[in-house]
């Protein structure tokens, strides 16, 4: 068991997330409209697939900001905790799961350092969390410490189209800007992190070819369903897909 909560002073993703306003403005601004309905959807599936079955399984959702996907997975029968360095979204979490009728277990805690003992969860599961955090691969080392069983975590790939808004935003960050810098991922070296703890991918889902905003700009359910649909077929979603989502088991000793 480590030692608890390390939080990064100062780093963005603290101190942007722990207002009230913008733990209340968070689903509004991710999840509204078509587009964000479908994110919201395809993100449910994708989790209950990947932990399949969910019924009883214990469950760690690192970074659980508002909730969403512990309350989703607490619907679905899951045990579910819920852990985030944001007592304001904690807040906003713990009432949105009352209203939903969801039993789900809030505590504040740190991605670098978990309170919880090796293997203390069956599944965890860390969503828009490790392109933000100060040191992804300490993160990504303890979801796969206190998991007994299988880890799902997503990311911004490297060869996809957020790599440039991840690179303008990083250049307005620098110049005083207020944004949230995200950093991107090449599959090689989330890979080699999963080996170095144990693991190893057994699925993989990746949501558009084109950028979430453009999409969003759009507003339209079924442009959106029509253009990616027609660039998964000549094998670009693949190829340049993100979000990437991964599912990653436990090796046998």
């Amino acid at each position: 068991m480590t030692s608890g909560p390390q939080p990064r002073a100062g780093h963005y993703s603290y101190s942007v997330y722990a207002d009230r306003a913008m733990a209340e403005s968070f689903d509004r601004t991710r999840f509204s409209g078509p587009i964000g309905r479908l994110l919201a959807d395809t993100q449910e599936d994708v989790l209950a697939n990947f932990l399949a079955p969910v019924p009883g399984r214990s469950v760690l959702d690192v970074g659980t900001g508002t909730g969403r996907a512990a309350i989703a997975l607490a619907g679905r029968g899951a045990l579910v905790t819920g852990v985030d360095a944001s007592v304001e979204m904690l807040d906003v979490a713990r009432e949105r799961a009352q209203a939903a009728n969801a039993t789900v277990t809030f505590e504040q805690g740190d991605a670098h350092g978990l309170r919880y003992a090796d293997r203390s969860f069956d599944a965890v599961v860390c969503l828009r969390v490790l392109m933000h955090t100060p040191d992804w691969r300490s993160s990504l080392a303890e979801l796969c410490r206190v998991a007994r069983d299988r880890v799902v975590f997503d990311y911004p790939a490297l060869a996809s189209a957020a790599a440039f808004q991840a690179a303008a935003r990083r250049v307005a960050h620098a110049t005083g800007s207020r944004v949230e810098a995200y950093r991107v991922f090449s599959d090689r070296s989330v890979t080699a992190v999963l080996n170095a703890n144990g693991y190893r991918r057994i699925g993989v889902h990746r949501q558009f070819v084109l950028p979430i905003a453009l999409h969003k700009k759009l507003g339209s359910l079924a442009a959106t369903r029509r253009i990616e649909g027609a660039l998964a077929k000549v094998g670009l979603l693949d190829a340049l897909g993100s979000p990437v989502t991964v599912v990653a088991q436990r090796c046998e000793s």
